[in-house]
């Protein structure tokens, strides 16, 4: 198709009165859902300043749990048991970096190389397998967002990464995250799982534990140190190539 023919096409289009009042409703429809979604974002936007030091909150899928467990009565209580990151072995920190987030310290919230890769990969195999979610997304989720895959939720997702990352230090991300993790039905952070799967402290793990508990991660209630499964193993076996 030439150029013009190609331009007298749209010019024809638009000439049209019922388009222009479907593309008119629909510019509106768009500009109020993003007006209604900004609402949306200012009434769950934190207060970082709470966040920054002090005792950790508990978290939607904290309280999601608990709400879920008097539905299911065979689901064991909830285990949580939140620990400074002094108070956790070195090995712990080391070993989830290594499985979830290598590039977490250099990164501002969002791994775009990574991103990339897995929408490469999925695209691939033309179906969602990895989502590329670093530490901070995922801590982020945890806090304040649900389970939920839909694309509005990826997007206040990003949105609050970025605002975690300008207002939270690091070290605090980490700590965040390791104390609200999932890993396994019910249990919910490092300490949790330590005291759970092998009567200690977290801080007392020796590096093969942490390790387990950093492969805990990917599923933790179907892959964990109870179940052992295959794929639990090959986990293991990977992350252990950098220690």
């Amino acid at each position: 198709m030439s150029l013009y023919m190609f331009r007298y096409r749209v010019r024809e289009f638009f000439r049209f009165p019922k388009t222009a009042f479907v593309i008119r409703w629909m510019v509106r429809i768009g500009l109020l859902i993003f007006i209604m979604d900004a609402g949306y974002v200012i009434g769950i936007w934190p207060d970082w300043n709470l966040y920054q030091e002090g005792p950790i909150q508990r978290t939607n899928f904290i309280r999601a749990y608990i709400s879920d467990q008097y539905r299911n009565k065979s689901w064991p209580k909830l285990m949580w048991r939140p620990v400074t990151l002094d108070q956790m072995s070195r090995d712990i920190v080391r070993a989830v970096i290594v499985a979830e987030d290598s590039q977490f310290y250099s990164h501002t919230g969002i791994d775009l190389e990574a991103l990339k890769k897995a929408m490469e990969y999925n695209l691939s195999k033309k179906r969602f397998i990895y989502g590329a979610s670093t530490i901070s997304q995922q801590t982020v989720k945890n806090i304040f967002l649900s389970p939920s895959r839909n694309p509005m939720r990826k997007w206040h997702e990003f949105l609050l990464t970025l605002g975690m990352e300008r207002n939270l230090t690091k070290q605090r991300i980490m700590e965040l995250y390791l104390n609200v993790a999932e890993f396994g039905r019910g249990i919910y952070g490092v300490e949790a799982a330590a005291r759970f799967y092998w009567g200690k402290s977290s801080g007392d793990l020796t590096t093969r534990q942490a390790i387990e508990l950093a492969a805990t991660l990917s599923a933790p209630v179907k892959h964990n140190p109870a179940t052992r499964t295959r794929y639990f193993k090959g986990r293991v076996e990977k992350i252990s190539r950098y220690f």
